[in-house]
C-alpha cells in the first residue's frame, strides 16, 4: 500500500488523520514527494501525523524538520532502530538536547512504549525532559515484550500521554499448555478495555490511531482482505467508543 491508497483509505473509512511511520519512512521521499503528499492530504481533508523508528540525535532534527513541513503537531518515535539502542542516560541527554528545537516548533515529541523499557522509564524520560513538548505515544500491547501488563502501563503512563495507539490482542494458551500466544484480533473481541483506556488517557492526547496486528492468511490476498475487513470493523468500533466519550 501506498501513502496515496493509506489516505485514499482512511478517506473512505471516514478518518481524518494518518500516522505516517517507520514502516513508509518520509524521509526517503524527495521535496517533491514530499509536496505531493501534502497537497494530496489537503485535498481528502486528511491530517498526516509523523513517525519514525531510532531517535538518534540526527534522526530527530531530521523528522522535526518533515513534521513542521507536514503540519504534524506530533512526533512519534520508537526509540530503538537497528544498530541502535541507547541507554537511558544517552536517551536522556538526546530529549534533553531536542527540547529547545521541539518548544521552538510547539511540536510534541511522542515516545512510544516499544519493548526494552519499562513504563516507568518512559515516565521518568518525560518527567525528567521538563517540557510539555515530550509526552508518550501510549501502545496497548508493546509493553508485553518488557514484561508488563496493560493495568502497569495504563496507571503509569496514560496521564503523560499525547497519542494513543488502539491495538486490539487476544492471549491464547498454546495446546501443548506451556505458553501463551499474544496476538491481533478485531477491536471489542479481545482483552483490550477500549472505552477506559480512552477515558483513563490525559485530555492532552489529540489523537487515537489505530495499529492492526492481523495475523497472516494463507495467501497474501486472503491477509489483505481481511485487514482490510478489520479495519472497516475496528473504525466503527472505535469511532463509537469515542463519540461516547
Amino acid at each position: 500500500m501506498t501513502i496515496f491508497q493509506l489516505m485514499d483509505k482512511a478517506a473512505g473509512l471516514g478518518v481524518p488523520v494518518v500516522q505516517v511511520a517507520d514502516n513508509l519512512p518520509l524521509d526517503q521521499f524527495t521535496e517533491t514527494e514530499l509536496a505531493g503528499i501534502k497537497e494530496y492530504a489537503g485535498t481528502l481533508n486528511i491530517s498526516i501525523e509523523v513517525g519514525a523508528r531510532g531517535m538518534t540525535p540526527e534522526n530527530l532534527e531530521k523528522y522535526l524538520d518533515l513534521a513542521v513541513f507536514l503540519g504534524s503537531p506530533v512526533l512519534r518515535f520508537v526509540i530503538d532502530a537497528p544498530e541502535f539502542e541507547p541507554d537511558l542516560p544517552e536517551i536522556h541527554r538526546i530529549i534533553q538536547k531536542a527540547v529547545p528545537l521541539l518548544e521552538q516548533k510547539e511540536i510534541i515529541l511522542a515516545i512510544e512504549n516499544h519493548d526494552r523499557f519499562k513504563a516507568a522509564e518512559f515516565a521518568e524520560m518525560v518527567e525528567r525532559s521538563g517540557s510539555r513538548f515530550v509526552g508518550i505515544c501510549l501502545d496497548s500491547v508493546n509493553s508485553m515484550g518488557a514484561g508488563e501488563g496493560l493495568e502497569t502501563v495504563i496507571s503509569q503512563l496514560a496521564p503523560l500521554t499525547v497519542n494513543l495507539h488502539v491495538k486490539e490482542f487476544s492471549v491464547k494458551r498454546i495446546f501443548h499448555k506451556m505458553g501463551f500466544i499474544v496476538e491481533g484480533c478485531p477491536l471489542g473481541r479481545g482483552m483490550l478495555p477500549v472505552c477506559e483506556l480512552v477515558q483513563r488517557v490525559s485530555p492532552r492526547c489529540g489523537s487515537a490511531i489505530l495499529e492492526q496486528w492481523t495475523p497472516p492468511e494463507e495467501t497474501i490476498e486472503k491477509t489483505i482482505e481481511k485487514e482490510a475487513r478489520w479495519a472497516e470493523e475496528c473504525i466503527k468500533f472505535l469511532k463509537d467508543i469515542l463519540r461516547k466519550n
